[in-house]
Parts: C-alpha cells; sequence; structure tokens
C-alpha cells in the first residue's frame, strides 16, 4: 500500500510541474464534475430489471417521486456545455491569432470527440448481432442498443455548437433562452405539435454554450453577474415546476407524460442557467483545491479519457447487469425493480462494480481518445508511475483536452 500511495505521489508532483503555470484548471475541474455528474447520474437512476422477462428500463424516479432532487445533483450537462463553450471560444480565439485554418481547428476538436465513437459502435454492432443470433429477445436487445446511443444525441449536440463556434461565440443567451420559452409556449400553453420541442434540442444547449463563449471574454470577471444567474435561473425553476406545470425531475422519467430532458424544456434551461451561476461562483475555491497535486492529477486524468468514460458508463452498467443474470436469482439493485426504499443502498453497493467495469472498458479502449499510441521516436504523452523519469507528460494532451 505504501508503495501504491509513492507511485500515486510521484504522478501526482510529475503531472502537477508539467502544467503551464497559466492553465485554468478550474475549467478542467468543472468539466470533470459534469462528467461523472453525468455517469454517477445514469448509475443511480437507471434500472435493467426482468420484471416483464427480459430486460427493460425503468427508473426509481417512475416509483418514487420524492426522489427528483437527485436529478438536481446529477443532472450536470449545462456545466459541460458552459466549459464546452468557455473552452471553444478561447481556442478558436487562440488559433486565429497564430494564423490557423478554421478547418485544422475544427477538425482537430471533432477528432477528439468523434474518434472513441467508432469503438463503441463497432463492438456494440459485434454484440447485438451475437445476441439476436443467440435468441435474445429483441425487445431487450432494443432496450441496451437504446441506452448504449443515449449518450451520442448530446455528442452529436456538442459537436454541432463546437463546429458552429465562430457563429455562435458572441451570440447573446438570451436569444436562444427565447427561442426555447416560444418553442415551450407553442407545445404546452398552445396546443402545438410536439416535434416542435426538438427545435429546444438546439437552442437549449446554445443557452449556457454562450454563457461559455461569453465567460471566456471576461464577462463574469465579477462575482455579482454569477449570484445574479444563480438566483434567477433557481427562482424560475421553482416557478415553472411549482406553477408551470413543469416535472420536478431534470432527467427522463420511464413513462412520464413530459420530460424536462428530452428535448429540453425551459425547466431544464432555466436550472442550467443556475448550475452555470453556482460553477462560475465556486471557480476560487476550485482553483485553491486544484493547486494541490493530488486533486489535480485526479482531474486532469479525468479530462484525458473524458470521452472514453462517458461513451462506455452504460456499456460497463449493462456488463455487469449481464453478468449477473448468471447468478439463480435476481440480485437486489441490480435486476429488481426500484419501488422501494431498500432498492437505493442495494444500489449503492452495485457502484463500485460498475466502476471496477468502467476501467476494464476504458483499459482496452481510451487510446481510440487519444488517437492511438504514440510512435516510436514521437513525444510521449505520459507520465511513468514509480518512476522519477517525466517524458514530455500527458499535459500536452490533457491541457488542450
Amino acid at each position: 500500500m505504501r508503495e501504491l500511495r509513492t507511485r500515486w505521489s510521484v504522478l501526482a508532483k510529475g503531472i502537477d510541474a508539467a502544467t503551464p503555470a497559466d492553465r485554468d484548471r478550474t475549467v478542467d475541474a468543472l468539466r470533470a464534475f459534469a462528467i461523472l455528474g453525468v455517469v454517477l447520474g445514469h448509475w443511480l437512476v437507471t434500472a435493467l430489471t426482468t420484471a416483464n422477462g427480459g430486460l427493460s428500463n425503468t427508473s426509481p424516479l417512475a416509483y418514487t417521486s420524492w426522489l427528483a432532487p437527485v436529478s438536481w445533483v446529477f443532472q450536470t450537462l449545462a456545466v459541460f456545455f458552459l466549459v464546452g463553450g468557455h473552452v471553444a471560444a478561447r481556442g478558436y480565439a487562440s488559433a486565429r491569432e497564430r494564423g490557423d485554418a478554421y478547418r485544422t481547428w475544427v477538425a482537430g476538436r471533432l477528432g477528439r470527440l468523434f474518434r472513441p465513437v467508432a469503438a463503441v459502435l463497432t463492438l456494440w454492432t459485434v454484440a447485438v448481432g451475437g445476441m439476436l443470433i443467440g435468441g435474445v429477445e429483441v425487445t431487450t436487445v432494443q432496450t441496451l442498443v437504446k441506452l448504449v446511443l443515449s449518450p451520442l444525441w448530446f455528442l452529436l449536440v456538442f459537436a454541432a455548437l463546437t463546429a458552429a463556434t465562430p457563429l455562435v461565440a458572441r451570440l447573446h443567451p438570451l436569444w436562444p433562452l427565447a427561442v426555447v420559452a416560444g418553442v415551450d409556449l407553442w407545445r404546452f400553453g398552445l396546443g402545438g405539435p410536439e416535434w416542435t420541442g426538438w427545435v429546444n434540442v438546439a437552442a437549449g444547449w446554445l443557452v449556457p454554450y454562450t454563457l461559455g463563449a461569453a465567460w471566456s471574454r471576461g464577462a463574469f470577471a465579477r462575482r455579482r453577474t454569477a449570484l445574479l444567474l444563480l438566483a434567477a435561473g433557481t427562482v424560475a425553476t421553482a416557478a415553472l415546476i411549482l406553477w408551470g406545470g413543469y416535472p420536478a425531475s431534470m432527467v427522463g422519467v420511464p413513462g412520464a407524460a413530459v420530460s424536462n430532458l428530452n428535448p429540453p424544456t425551459l425547466a431544464a434551461v432555466a436550472f442550467g442557467l443556475a448550475q452555470c451561476g453556482l460553477a462560475l461562483l465556486v471557480r476560487e475555491p476550485l482553483a485553491r483545491a486544484m493547486r494541490r497535486p493530488g486533486a489535480w492529477a485526479k482531474v486532469a486524468l479525468v479530462n484525458l479519457s473524458a470521452m472514453t468514460i462517458f461513451l462506455w458508463h452504460q456499456t460497463a452498467m449493462m456488463a455487469v447487469t449481464a453478468l449477473g443474470l448468471l447468478a439463480p436469482a435476481d440480485l437486489p439493485g441490480l435486476h429488481t425493480v426500484p419501488d422501494s426504499l431498500l432498492w437505493i443502498p442495494a444500489r449503492l453497493l452495485w457502484l463500485p462494480v460498475f466502476a471496477a467495469a468502467l476501467t476494464v472498458c476504458w483499459a482496452a479502449f481510451r487510446t481510440y481518445e487519444r488517437g492511438g499510441r504514440p510512435k516510436p521516436g514521437a513525444s510521449s504523452t505520459r507520465i511513468v508511475a514509480g518512476s522519477h523519469h517525466q517524458a514530455t507528460a500527458p499535459v500536452e494532451e490533457i491541457t488542450h483536452a
């Protein structure tokens, strides 16, 4: 154990020393928080049960509505888009100063997003074929595929906004917010067609994205602005839930008439504004925390594999669930219907198992996010644990994530 602690200390100090002094570590901390929030949220509110014969998807929120506040903690996509807008706008401005072409800049940004997707789609194409040939029920296959592919909608929207950064970076957040409000008024107030809600997939996430772009220009240098954003978002969210008829849950609930997330509603966007305000307010304490080598190393390593973690966390959960079917009876918290309070502590016990399965996926597929293994002679992007030798370290990749 002491040897492991020593190796970790060497690794953490190496990453800390190799990080450029002007690196804003709070940005990486917020991104890591957003990714891990989504992962833990899915693991906690997604339940694959055997109640209907095959595996079917449900949620404890469908049975215990007072658990809705859990979704307020783990629905962190707005923070991810906030950070994405900030990093993209700042990166594009730097690229222009260097004289880089737009095509070069956007290819680098999108390549990091989409390289890991090929591995996920390839593995699941093979897996689906194997399950169908093996006689697995079609409904079970559909349930699993839907869970695997559901994160990709977010990736597509994020990629589209990233590619449009030169056009939207200076857009005032009130404009997409007005679009979201108008679409919801049309859908829910005037009886417009449901399909119009999908306009909010772009407009809804454009709100925090443009806030991030404004942040890159120094718009939130004063705490008062962030505090106003937090207060306004909180009051608006509460009013929309209490008097506007919006669901309290900020994630989709199977069987619910309205989802705040699919597509995003005005309540979800208002909640995102509050989250963004809070994220901007905690920058100073986060900056102090990130000055500790151990804390910074953990954040840096999560950022290094952010897309791998995001894309494979559902597969990890499903792999554990599938292997659990080999047990002679349904396992509590894994296959059982989440209709009682006992399901919650049982589920919590499975989280380390899900994390272990995700670690296996990470070990197998992380190189796809990093663009493959480095060629001989190329500058390394690793710090070797247990060694005092630091190769031009992982920070070049971490700091450009």
